[in-house]
């Protein structure tokens, strides 16, 4: 005797919850499964193995009676491990598959059985999950029947299984079975559903109520005031008036899915008027309807096939219609859809700016907010769908492109993130609100219609498990309140969720004690708590099922494309942060049956929204480098240089009129012309640039972090980084240095330039919150270093150093007599131009190195950057002094005697005709005065650039140079001083003696320096080695240079270049400038090896030098033309006497007569005088 079927004990309402868990799983698993094997890069390799092809059609030919001990399968009995390892996987999938085919066929039994009443609008977690798991099985089966090599793969494993365990696989005979019965799977469905349709056909119907609503035209939803909040301001808080709540946000694509899927199978019942329409309205909206993710039917054609093999059933009238609904749909679809995007932009952004003006709406009118995501939701996806699977040429229907590229995508993506974001930014103003209302007022009349139930005449009482829930019900949204919100309490309304499904399964099967279609209201009440429940703890969640758009993942090339027409399009510049947002969802398409596929979604996730914000970061700062160069530009013309035309066309006014008419050529514009406006609607480049500019930053700027995948991307950081990168290449690429032409900017344009940059960044905090000082504390000290940490490319500083040291005082040393150091001017002089050069016809020395181009260098490579400009220029005296200390080794016997024998002149004059006699094209006497007259202009550089220097640190740190300078003046002579002169030197102020110079001589004997070219380098090529240097007494050789030095001064005066320039108080071959490296090297010298007795050598240096000098002054008459620049020479000992702090005019007044300075300035200016 069969026992009566108790509903309650059928757990309907768990099964339906558990398979359509399950079934996305499963579905997840065999879309990845045909995705694999249609991929050669993915399948296992011995399946495309050419050699294994018979084998291969012998098993698709025999499946699914395979005979496993043909001849032709041995060949798998080699490979039986490898293939059970890579098809094991692929196996089970369709093992699981069929498992579950088996338990949705038996709940569909089940609930034929128990006559489930089935309508979305009462029963809706019921219906909604009974159509789910109808149109999961539906199309998993056709999935299934659409994966290649299925046949092949199931044989393989089957034949590798029995090789390796000697007994078959209990599945495969009924797994062969499925996959025969399901090749083509619709008939085998139809055949199925017969006995479904009495449930199935009235879940359809019910549909009837809502999808009509739900798919409206444009122009209807904008009559209707549809997500409009304005269109009646009087019920603005008024909570939205309808009876199926959780109906409206109910996605369009899927029940389009239903009805097209659950009326294929059910095809007999389409004459019916109601069931007719949904059919019809559903293939009018697409043609193209999704499986799984990217998976799609070209459903008419597949419809048609499916209809074409329905033999007996006289399917040629249903074939013609939906034909003629396919034609329908490739016309008017893509327009309506189009529309629909237009309005919902403009209804979306009004929603935001409201819900963002008065954030106290989402409570009364959350639910538009849902219904908006899901509409636009489903919008965005038969977009991706149908721009990715065009329709085929035979239908003879031209589409235009226009309908599918939609340039203003991006607004409506991002106002559907604005909109989630405004839910999850006021989540409390939400639950406080649904909180009070679930306590306030859906408590009460949920106990009153509980009451109302009990008291019904047909009802004697109301059912123990029906009571029992109704009743937990009430107490649990009865007893919730505020003070909950207010203490950050977790709300948990599962529970409540899952016993009304449960008292949904219970009440709509036939002869049940509580019939729920009969207590509508109660029906109706309980889905509006549902939906009141999820506003309170199931935010999150709502928000991800009404406005995922995880399918991005799987339309990756349009989203590319998307996202570079956003960043072409400069109206939807400020959209463009949507796309690494959108990154964010990809997670939401994983499921927990499928966990192998996470890493790969997640690396892809990740990959594009770095991808994309750097995209961004490019754009931005492509925008702002425009804008620095017109701001580049309007500062160049501010430069002082371009000042002179204005005074040459000043002076010109004072002129005749008719040298007036001979002027011909248009009036160059002034600086400022730009500024007037005429007309504000005529929009230059400027203001298209700002406006690009501030669209941009709004994106960059609109959120603080953007979660993708465990990951947290900061905009800002991005755009930072980015900008950072390019403000250090634009420095050194605004130099515009070309080692080739050794082209450089000056140093006050590159400054002029850099200001102009900074202040366009500075400006960028009003656009973007960021701190802009970061980015100039981060860029520009690493261009006082040699390299920076960015990409170790050479500096501002590197490259100055450079060209100051190999280009300009390369040619103040080699072209004698061209430029001039000149002290009154401050600055190096260019007095002639180099006829024999062919690489620069001319430089204008002043331009680069006089005291305010120095100044400007110093302000741009600040303290760091002029040390080392300092360490290389000491470098190069070293190497000097070097080959200085070989001259004096090779001439040290007759440097000895001229030591001891300066007051017998015929003796110092015949060791003097000894020490010049050398072999050498230039005189060893000759050579010492070059290499010295060298080190001279380098000494003369640094103490210009450390002035600069100076004038630049007490402009911009007084109070801390105040600091040093008294440190320097006040600390006593002792081991501290070193360190005190090393600080002071480092901040432009001078020393006694150079730190960096001594630094660089004591480095000497560790490190061979490389030699400072010049032409002097021929006369030391036969000189002795380094190790002959080492070896003497450092201190007798200092001594000796002095000498050297002392006694080779009277020969300038023999040469033309020595006549003394009183315009620029120099020497045209810069023999003035020994004055400075006397007086440097002498002290450095005798620091580093005496022991400290500079002033004393100092003095026999000036009694020898003014012995040498006077001698000359006792010349005999023919000699005296020959030294015509004596009186020039006689100076320069003045000038030794001026720069040295050891030496004073008494010692010199002791040793050299007043009266012979005193004519020598006299008869020098005089000259200098009559020249001019």
């Amino acid at each position: 005797m069969s026992r009566a079927m108790v509903p309650s004990q059928q757990k309907l309402a768990e099964k339906l919850t558990i398979l359509n868990d399950r079934g996305r799983g499963m579905l997840t698993r065999i879309y990845n499964i045909k995705k694999m094997l249609t991929n050669t890069d993915s399948k296992p390799a011995f399946l495309s193995d050419k050699n294994l092809d018979s084998v291969f059609k012998y098993l698709h030919k025999k499946f699914p009676n395979i005979d496993n001990h043909a001849g032709a399968l041995q060949v798998i009995n080699n490979i039986k491990q490898d293939v059970v390892k890579s098809l094991s996987l692929y196996y089970f999938t369709f093992v699981d598959i069929m498992d579950f085919k088996d338990h949705v066929v038996d709940l569909l039994t089940t609930i034929d059985a128990c006559q489930v009443h089935m309508d979305v609008t009462l029963n809706y977690d019921l219906t909604v999950n009974y159509l789910n798991l109808i149109s999961t099985y539906v199309s998993i089966m056709i999935l299934l029947s659409r994966v290649e090599d299925r046949r092949v793969v199931l044989s393989l494993y089957s034949v590798a299984y029995e090789y390796l365990h000697a007994s078959c696989d209990p599945s495969f005979p009924r797994l062969g079975q499925l996959v025969i019965d399901y090749d083509s799977p619709l008939r085998k469905l139809s055949e199925e559903f017969v006995p479904h349709s009495r449930v199935v056909v009235p879940a359809i119907m019910s549909l009837h109520k809502i999808y009509p609503k739900r798919n409206l035209p444009a122009d209807q939803m904008r009559a209707t005031g549809m997500l409009s909040l304005l269109a009646e301001p009087l019920k603005i808080m008024n909570v939205p008036n309808t009876d199926m709540v959780q109906c409206e946000y109910l996605s369009l694509d899927s029940m389009e899915r239903w009805i097209i899927f659950s009326m294929m199978l059910c095809h007999q019942y389409l004459q019916e008027a109601q069931l007719w329409d949904l059919w019809k309205t559903a293939l009018q909206s697409g043609y193209i309807i999704q499986l799984c993710r990217d998976e799609v039917l070209h459903i008419h054609s597949y419809i048609n096939t499916f209809f074409e093999s329905l033999k007996g059933h006289n399917m040629s009238k249903r074939i013609t219609e939906v034909k003629d609904l396919q034609h329908q749909a490739l016309l008017s679809a893509p327009g309506i859809h189009r529309e629909r995007r237009k309005f919902l932009r403009s209804a979306l952004k009004e929603l935001a700016l409201i819900y963002t003006d008065q954030p106290g709406l989402l409570g009364p009118k959350g639910l538009y907010i849902f219904q908006a995501l899901a509409v636009a939701r489903d919008e965005i996806h038969w977009l991706l769908r149908h721009f990715d699977n065009p329709p085929s040429k035979r239908h003879n229907v031209k589409l235009s492109q226009e309908d599918f590229v939609d340039r203003q995508l991006p607004e409506l993506l991002f106002n559907m993130e604005e909109l989630k974001s405004l839910v999850r930014k006021y989540n409390q103003v939400v639950q406080r609100y649904y909180v009070q209302y679930l306590a306030g007022y859906d408590s009460v009349l949920l106990n009153q219609l509980i009451q109302d139930l009990n008291k019904e005449p047909n009802l004697a009482h109301c059912p123990e498990d029906e009571s029992v829930i109704l009743s937990s019900l009430y107490n649990s949204i009865a007893a919730v309140s505020v003070k909950q919100v207010e203490a950050n309490d977790m709300f948990d309304f599962r529970g409540i969720r899952l016993d009304w499904f449960r008292l949904q399964a219970y009440t709509s099967v036939s002869r049940a004690g509580l019939v729920l279609r009969d207590h509508s209201d109660l029906g109706k009440h309980l889905n509006m708590i549902v939906f009141h429940t999820k506003m309170v703890d199931y935010l999150d969640e709502l928000l991800n099922e009404a406005g995922d758009l995880s399918i991005y993942c799987f339309y990756t090339q349009i989203f590319e494309h998307q996202f570079k027409q956003c960043m072409e399009f400069p109206a939807q510049h400020r959209y463009s942060i949507v796309f690494p947002i959108i990154c964010g969802h990809f997670m939401n398409a994983t499921h927990e049956l499928c966990p192998e596929e996470r890493h790969s979604i997640g690396t892809t996730s990740v990959q594009y929204a770095h991808w994309f914000l750097k995209e961004m970061s490019d754009e931005v700062n492509q925008v702002i480098t425009a804008i620095c160069e017109e701001q580049c530009m309007l500062n160049y013309k501010l430069l002082p240089k371009h000042s002179a035309a204005s005074i040459l066309q000043s002076s010109n006014k004072h002129k005749k009129k008719q040298d007036k008419k001979k002027h011909v050529g248009p009036e160059e514009e002034k600086p400022g012309v730009e500024s007037a406006r005429k007309n504000r609607e005529n929009f230059t480049r400027m203001d298209k640039l700002h406006m690009a500019l501030t669209e941009l930053c709004y994106a960059v700027n609109y959120c603080n972090v953007i979660q993708v995948w465990e990951h947290g991307f900061v905009p800002r950081e991005f755009f930072i980084q980015h900008l950072e990168t390019r403000f250090n290449k634009a420095l050194v690429g605004m130099m515009m240095y070309n080692p080739d032409t050794s082209e450089i900017a000056k140093p006050s344009e590159l400054l002029s330039s850099v200001k102009a940059i900074m202040s366009v960044l500075q400006g960028l905090e009003n656009y973007v919150q960021i701190d802009i000082a970061r980015v100039f504390n981060s860029v520009l000290p690493q261009q006082t270093q040699a390299t920076d940490s960015f990409n170790g490319e050479k500096t501002i500083t590197a490259n100055y150093t450079n060209w100051y040291l190999e280009v300009l005082l390369r040619r103040v040393t080699v072209n004698i007599g061209q430029i001039v150091y000149s002290p009154n001017r401050k600055a190096f002089v260019t007095v002639a131009a180099d006829n024999n050069s062919k690489e620069n016809l001319y430089l204008a020395a002043e331009e680069y190195a006089d005291l305010t181009e120095l100044r400007a260098l110093a302000e741009l490579i600040g303290p760091y950057g002029m040390r080392y400009l300092g360490e290389r220029l000491m470098g190069h005296v070293a190497s000097q002094v070097d080959e200085l200390k070989k001259l004096v080794i090779q001439n040290k016997e007759v440097l000895f005697n001229m030591r001891t024998s300066f007051d017998k002149p015929d003796a110092m004059r015949e060791l003097f005709r000894r020490l010049g006699n050398t072999k050498n094209q230039v005189s060893d006497v000759d050579s010492v005065l070059m290499r010295m007259t060298i080190i001279g202009i380098l000494l003369s550089y640094r103490s210009l650039a450390q002035e600069a220097l100076l004038d630049v640190l007490e402009d911009r740190i007084p109070f801390l140079m105040a600091s040093v300078q008294d440190l320097k003046h006040f600390v006593p002579n002792m081991k501290d001083t070193k360190v005190v002169n090393e600080m002071a030197s480092a901040a432009g102020l001078s020393c006694d003696i150079d730190p960096l110079l001594i630094s660089a001589l004591r480095s000497q004997k560790n490190e061979p320096r490389k030699e400072y070219k010049d032409t002097a380098r021929t006369s030391t090529s036969s000189v002795s080695s380094d190790p002959e240097v080492t070896n003497e007494s450092d201190y007798e050789l200092a001594c000796l240079l002095m000498v050297f030095v002392a006694v080779s001064i009277p020969t300038l005066a023999k040469k033309d270049v020595s006549v003394f320039k009183a315009s620029l108080e120099g020497n045209l071959n810069n023999c003035h400038c020994l004055a400075k490296a006397v007086n440097q090297i002498a002290g450095a010298l005798f620091t580093i090896h005496g022991p400290g007795d500079v002033s004393d050598r100092l003095q026999e240096f000036l009694a020898l030098a003014s012995s040498s000098l006077l001698r000359l002054g006792q010349s005999q008459e023919h000699d005296k033309e020959f030294v015509k620049n004596r009186e020039s020479v006689y100076i320069l000992l003045d000038l030794i006497v001026q720069e040295s702090p050891y030496l004073t005019m008494d010692l010199l007044e002791s040793c050299f007569p007043y009266a012979l300075l005193r004519n020598a300035y006299h008869t020098v200016y005089k000259a200098s005088a009559v020249d001019n």
